[in-house]
């Protein structure tokens, strides 16, 4: 890339960032609502870099009364070339991931999308100078954002938090850490994943409803984690039965046939020391599929709860929640209800309970749910109609789906997390060993 080229967009790049915070009136409004917006989601050690990451995501996704940040501010450039105007554009396309440093060439650095396992080839810039690039070694992790120079170059945007060189298990957490705070950039530069990710979303519904007979159940959590096992099982089936695979074979003859080493299935297996469901699971990933359907693991609250509720939904996907049977039991009650308070205010705050359930709470108790409110939250002019949703934003409650966990996710990505998990396994087997032999001595 010619100097030339980047030094011009590090100036249009500082440009746009003082027109920004320079202005006022309507675009210092929607500046201020949606810095408030990101930064009320709860994220541990939130600071300066990550305010600034927040900032340069407004730069190219805000709304200003229908208009983007970019054509606001080309509105208000005169002096402007055609070659400006295409790069300032293109800056729609910029994008927050977690990426992986590849290689560090004399110019520049090739990272990895984690996300998505797409490479790109990336400059410092005025917003992410040398002075922190040069601390980076081949392995480390990024959390940045990067915006287009051109059609194969990139420039860091915004701000840099380097994670380190990370194992896979923290990776993977460091992976589930990116999904919930930074939910809407999961396929930023790949939207043909997250288009199938929504797709899977909505199949598992389909399957749910035609498993259970309708899209609420309420079972005892030992019934309910049978009966979620059984469904899995039978769409695992069902995806082998569209890959062509015949189920009644042996796993060693499907893995012959599909030319997937048997070893690698019974290593796989043997490290984190599972049975033949996870053996299948593995067998699962290795067919030609880009996306693969994450399996979904009940907690031992649930488990073990007397009752629990299960909600399916073609968006919001899958909600569990053993405390449903005892939220409408206090909405239906005439007296007052033990811990009630602390139950409703529970519901309020956890982000699980979502506008899909509140929205279910409110068709079936309309009058008893806004009398509960009225008297919990201590606001007798609450309206139920008129002041839901406008609540449901003061407790951090998005009014529209996030990708659920059931959706499914690239294969990179599960076999990231399966290994993560094998890893941690056989840590706990090692320590369990040491400590037996402890004992005998």
């Amino acid at each position: 890339m010619a100097n030339a080229d980047l030094e011009r967009a590090n100036e249009l790049k500082k440009n746009l960032v003082n027109f920004v915070y320079d202005a006022e009136g309507d675009l210092a409004i929607a500046l201020e609502t949606y810095v408030a917006q990101q930064g009320s989601r709860d994220r541990a050690g939130y600071d300066i870099r990550q305010q600034n990451l927040v900032f340069d995501t407004f730069l190219s996704e805000g709304i200003v009364n229908e208009q983007t940040t970019l054509e606001l501010f080309l509105e208000n450039q005169s002096d402007l070339t055609k070659q400006d105007c295409a790069l300032i554009k293109g800056w729609q396309n910029s994008f927050t991931g977690l990426f992986e440093v590849i290689k560090i060439p004399p110019q520049g650095f090739e990272v990895m999308n984690w996300l998505t396992a797409k490479h790109y080839t990336v400059f410092p810039s005025s917003e992410v100078p040398e002075s922190d690039t040069k601390r980076w070694q081949p392995e480390d992790i990024i959390l940045t954002r990067i915006a287009p120079i051109n059609e194969k170059e990139w420039m860091f945007s915004g701000a840099s938090i380097l994670k380190g060189n990370l194992g896979k298990p923290k990776l993977a957490v460091a992976l589930g850490e990116f999904k919930k705070n930074y939910p809407n950039c999961l396929y930023s530069d790949a939207p043909e994943l997250l288009e199938q990710a929504w797709e899977s979303v909505t199949t598992y519904h389909e399957e749910f409803v035609e498993f259970f007979g309708r899209d609420r159940v309420t079972l005892s959590g030992y019934q309910l984690n049978k009966k979620l096992s059984e469904l899995q099982e039978k769409m695992r089936q069902k995806r082998f039965a569209d890959a062509g695979i015949d189920s009644s074979k042996s796993l060693q003859e499907i893995a012959k046939e599909k030319g997937i080493d048997e070893e690698d299935m019974k290593a796989a297996a043997t490290e984190a020391g599972v049975d033949a469901a996870t053996v299948a699971k593995t067998l699962e990933s290795k067919l030609n599929s880009p996306m693969v359907t994450p399996d979904v693991a009940l907690p031992d609250r649930i488990k073990k709860a007397e009752n629990a509720t299960a909600f399916s939904h073609p968006r919001w996907g899958q909600t569990i929640l053993p405390t449903y049977h005892k939220f409408t039991t206090i909405l239906e009650a005439e007296e007052p209800q033990e811990n009630e308070e602390a139950i409703v205010k529970k519901y309020l705050e956890d982000p699980q309970i979502n506008y899909f359930i509140w929205q279910q709470l409110k068709s079936e108790f309309p009058t008893q749910l806004e009398t509960k409110i009225q008297k919990i939250l201590q606001r007798p002019d609450f309206n139920l109609d008129r002041d839901l949703e406008a609540l449901l934003l003061e407790f951090n409650k998005p009014l529209e789906p996030e990708l659920p966990e059931i959706a499914s996710v690239p294969l990179h990505l599960h076999n990231l997390f399966e290994e993560a998990v094998a890893r941690v396994n056989k840590s706990k087997s090692k320590k369990k060993k040491k400590k037996a032999v402890k004992g005998f001595k």
